[in-house]
């Protein structure tokens, strides 16, 4: 049995709706699909999501909602209007719109959740409509009645280990199973959602739940790159991979998944499929445990991300001082700020951050903080900072990899201010200039995919 994701961009619209139907109709195991909410038809369309985003800020102001509430039924109904749905197929979907704004919410926060989660939920509803209109035996499954439960973070969910036991009870017979993504239910009985990006998550542990044999994940494109195709011209596709190539990757940018989606299929050990929704003949990318995993090259994918910071820490006999580090983790405990890396020396610490969760005040403070209780001799935030991840089950037993890494960024004149290799040793991280990052990937990506037979 296999569960089945696609994403906005594949049911956009009725005639990405009727490649979704094909795709599940050309292979029986396709028991069950998860949707995503409608996204863009094109440049410059915006997303169902979105649009329930307004909607939901205008119902919080008591603001006229009428004009958001068109475009958002609109959307519906124009799939609806492709396969000649007639106008009773399509009141539930108005209906429950409608009562949105009248719906009690513990708070702002949870109407935000609400709002935001219908786009999944309506966009299942009228798929399970679709197939039923066309003669294929669909039925709509409510996360509630699913019993996926989630954690009480209203737009920031996480499932709870009940969900697991709860799906291992639904049968799956020859009706197509509709489970919209994104969203579950508090123990309260709320809609609460995943972050951005979670009907990935809702896929993977629909998956784990079901004991599916493989989770697929249609997307817009063929198959998951050895490298960003906007920084290497018609980069390798990686045909298989490694659950946690797939985390190390995902963690430097690569976007094909959001970042925590796989986890729920990681420890159920369920392979994953990405594939196209447009070519969906196309092999994708497999990934798949560590288990009995031949690599056939060194490196499997090389990433970068731009959205780090540093703090770099000099301080004579560093090294001796009890207490240092401690002393530091506190402060960031004052900030309510998390850290990514700490690599050190003897007499020197460079702390790593995701800077996304700074402004100028907060480094200010936090760096007068640091300044006062710790007194280093130098201290310097480093915005200009970028990471390159460098991911390969091949890398385990090979000598010389590092060298190999290196040697293009210098030719290249690219500075390397941290370098990093995990205990795992599958991944190297490198710190760089955020202007030298896409020179980097470049140089890594031919120094070894042009050399090596792949």
């Amino acid at each position: 049995m296999k569960v089945v994701k696609f994403g906005g961009s594949s049911l956009a619209d009725g005639p990405q709706f009727e490649k979704v139907i094909s795709i599940m109709k050309a292979d029986p195991e396709r028991q069950v699909i998860i949707t995503s909410a409608p996204g863009k038809r094109h440049e410059g369309d915006i997303k169902v999501t979105d649009l329930l985003i307004q909607y939901a800020k205008l119902t919080i102001k008591h603001a006229d909602t009428s004009d958001v509430f068109n475009q958002i039924f609109g959307r519906y109904q124009a799939i609806g209007d492709y396969f000649h749905l007639d106008e009773n197929a399509l009141a539930p979907i108005w209906q429950a719109l409608s009562e949105l704004p009248t719906t009690d919410y513990p708070d702002d926060d949870y109407l935000m959740a609400a709002f935001k989660a219908h786009g999944e939920r309506l966009n299942a509803r009228l798929m399970a409509t679709v197939m039923n209109h066309l003669g294929i035996k669909a039925r709509f499954v409510d996360p509630k009645e699913a019993g996926i439960i989630v954690s009480d973070e209203p737009n920031n969910a996480t499932v709870l280990p009940e969900t697991y036991e709860h799906l291992a009870h639904l049968s799956v017979d020859d009706t197509v199973l509709v489970f919209p993504g994104f969203f579950g239910f508090t123990p309260e009985g709320q809609i609460a959602t995943f972050s951005r990006g979670g009907s990935d998550i809702t896929g993977a542990i629909v998956a784990r739940g079901l004991k599916a044999d493989l989770y697929e994940n249609f997307t817009d494109v063929d198959a998951i790159y050895a490298a960003n195709p906007k920084l290497v011209d018609h980069p390798i596709a990686i045909h298989r991979m490694t659950y946690r190539e797939m985390r190390e990757l995902s963690y430097a940018g690569f976007s094909v998944f959001h970042d925590e989606a796989i986890i729920p299929a990681i420890q159920g050990e369920i392979p994953i499929n990405v594939k196209n929704t447009n070519r969906p003949d196309l092999p994708g990318t497999l990934i798949v445990p560590e288990k009995d995993f031949t690599p056939n090259q060194t490196i499997t994918g090389v990433a970068s991300s731009t959205r780090f910071a540093a703090l770099y820490l000099h301080r004579y006999l560093l090294n001796k001082e009890v207490g240092f580090t401690l002393k530091l983790l506190q402060v960031f405990k004052k900030y309510n700020v998390s850290y990514e890396h700490m690599p050190s020396g003897i007499d020197d610490l460079t702390v790593i951050f995701d800077k996304t969760q700074f402004d100028d005040e907060t480094v200010r403070k936090m760096c007068h903080d640091i300044q006062e209780v710790l007194e280093p001799d130098t201290l310097e935030w480093i915005d200009d900072y970028a990471i390159i991840m460098v991911v390969g089950e091949g890398m385990r037993n090979k000598v010389g990899v590092i060298e190999r890494i290196i040697q293009p960024l210098v030719k290249h004149n690219i500075g390397v201010h941290m370098i990093n290799q995990g205990a795992s040793r599958i991944s190297i991280m490198l710190g760089t200039r955020r202007a030298d990052a896409g020179e980097a990937v470049k140089s890594i990506y031919n120094a070894f995919f042009s050399s090596e037979l792949v």
